[in-house]
């Protein structure tokens, strides 16, 4: 049942697209005018195809995003820019978009595609031009504020950056310490090991088992599982134990994460085994081995050439180690463990904003929810 006031069209009548515009690298001219490619701002050049303000979207390639342009930019062979808009309000069509699964419409072939004719025949439902306006209205204003709380989130991340190539470096030192900072290797100050080399036989319940992934996405609790026989015959040459730290060293190189929980828990060659050190504090070691410093090291270390690429367990412990005293140590820790806890909060925030914008987007979009027109 249509919502009153709105109608059913065909998106070709709502919104037509067109095949953008060949632009090799050789033709392109020192400008200001922006390129839009299927991925987004790919350029400049010194002139426009189309005038502002622009939708567009992958036509092959990366496909799924949709761009809002505000100025007149020259749209992209790989891309699909939105010709006429029929009279409707150009803002409104952006969201609809945005809301598209254009998945459902990449050719069968081994590139994803869309087929501009194959869009035009979807059936949209389209409110009156004064809802539509303040139905993009209401959106635009959830994105000011996620694009606030994102640039929040950023700040953040690059103040903690900051922090800690100056407090994990000796740069800035903390009032009231004065220790004397020591370089070891990281073999002199810890036990380096490495998971199972062969990939073992999963079980529908048993013992969690981690690899790269749950480092990489900080997420341990999806993972596949041991029966208890492998966990026990692994555990007698490397077991994980509270305040060890995991590292990557296959594909991914250097993402380090401290086990501050209750573990028991197997792991994978593509990761290493740094076991705790009487001289390092646990947090502070999980700090010093994601620095820039220590992974600049790992990068000079890893052989690029192979597939993945790879460090070896002894190239990892080769790697130097900076640290001070341990009371310095658990102090710069805090310190850092606030700034972590300050972005994982933001992160929180921006999370649950984006997922109200999509789920307010739905309702608006079909109508289930209606807006006040002034």
């Amino acid at each position: 049942m249509l919502p009153e006031g709105w109608r059913k069209e065909k998106l070709g009548a709502v919104a037509e697209f067109q095949r953008g515009f060949d632009l090799p690298q050789s033709q392109r001219s020192e400008g200001s005018v922006p390129i839009i490619s299927s991925s987004g701002a790919s350029g400049f050049h010194d002139t426009a195809k189309a005038l502002a303000p622009g939708i567009v979207t992958g036509r092959y390639g990366s496909i799924g995003d949709v761009f809002y342009v505000e100025e007149a930019y020259w749209p992209l062979n790989t891309a699909l820019w939105v010709k006429d808009f029929h009279g409707n309000y150009p803002k409104y069509l952006y969201y609809l978009l945005s809301n598209f699964d254009f998945s459902k419409f990449s050719d069968k072939t081994g590139v994803p595609g869309v087929n501009r004719n194959d869009l035009h025949a979807v059936n949209v439902l389209v409110p009156p031009l004064p809802e539509q306006k303040k139905i993009a209205e209401i959106l635009s204003t959830w994105d000011r504020a996620i694009e606030g709380l994102g640039q929040l989130l950023a700040n953040s991340q690059q103040q903690k950056k900051a922090l800690m190539q100056q407090l994990l470096t000796g740069k800035k030192r903390l009032p009231g310490f004065t220790g004397e900072w020591k370089t070891k290797k990281l073999k002199d100050i810890s036990k380096i090991y490495d998971g199972t080399h062969q990939t073992p036989d999963y079980v529908e319940i048993g013992v969690p088992f981690y690899s790269v992934e749950h480092l990489t996405s900080g997420n341990f609790n999806n993972t596949k599982f041991v029966s208890e026989e492998i966990y026990q015959r692994e555990s007698k040459k490397r077991k994980i134990e509270t305040d060890d730290i995991l590292l990557t060293r296959i594909g991914d190189i250097g993402t380090a994460r401290l086990i501050d929980w209750n573990v028991r828990a197997s792991f994978y060659v593509s990761l290493a085994l740094i076991k705790s050190s009487k001289v390092m504090s646990p947090k502070f070691f999980e700090c010093a081995l994601n620095s820039e410093l220590f992974r600049r090291e790992l990068w000079h270390r890893t052989i690029h050439v192979a597939f993945p690429k790879k460090i070896n367990l002894g190239d990892i412990g080769d790697c130097s180690i900076h640290f001070p005293p341990l009371p310095e140590q658990e102090a710069i820790a805090a310190i850092l463990t606030t700034a972590d806890e300050e972005i994982a909060s933001l992160e929180s925030d921006l999370s649950r904003l984006r997922q109200e914008k999509k789920a307010l987007m739905q309702q608006l979009l079909t109508g289930k929810r209606r807006v006040t027109v002034d």
